[in-house]
């Protein structure tokens, strides 16, 4: 991907591979994921960028990681093998995971910033840590780690 190409503009190139290669699957998981773009921006009216696409990404694996767990528990292995290549599609879109040890260093610095003391100032932190590591981390684990650091 060029620098000047947005991630719409890949998603689209994207689809247009998919729909040469006759990849229905592919290209059934690009036009969901089209579709709930075009969504945003329409009940928005504006146009997404990068940050806000990537927000629709992440909603859209946290569904098909909720769907894998129930069509699991269901025993549904041919759905949950869908869902699985659905989110592997879409975690593709999604800019590569910082360690665990460089996100742990964004939310210490978070903490100092706010000066938070206890459990209560989760919200405080956990705003100002949402937008650093977006699309970068994993935000229930982020979660999970801020609770740990103030608990």
């Amino acid at each position: 991907m060029s620098q000047s190409s947005t991630l719409k503009e890949r998603i689209g190139q994207d689809m247009k591979s998919a729909m040469r290669a006759r990849d229905t699957e592919r290209l059934s998981a690009i036009r969901l994921l089209q579709a709930a773009i075009k969504q945003k921006e329409v009940d928005e009216r504006i146009s997404l960028d990068d940050a806000a696409v990537l927000g629709v990404v992440e909603k859209l694996m946290k569904q098909r990681k909720d769907s894998i767990d129930q069509f699991a528990r269901a025993g549904r292995t041919d759905l949950v093998d869908k869902e699985k290549r659905e989110l592997d599609l879409l975690a593709g879109y999604m800019p590569q995971q910082l360690p665990e040890t460089e996100v742990i260093s964004v939310i210490e610095a978070a903490i100092t910033e706010v000066g938070a003391a206890g459990p209560q100032a989760m919200g405080k932190v956990m705003a100002l840590v949402k937008p650093r590591l977006a699309g970068r981390a994993d935000m229930s684990r982020v979660s999970a780690l801020v609770k740990q650091r103030l608990g």
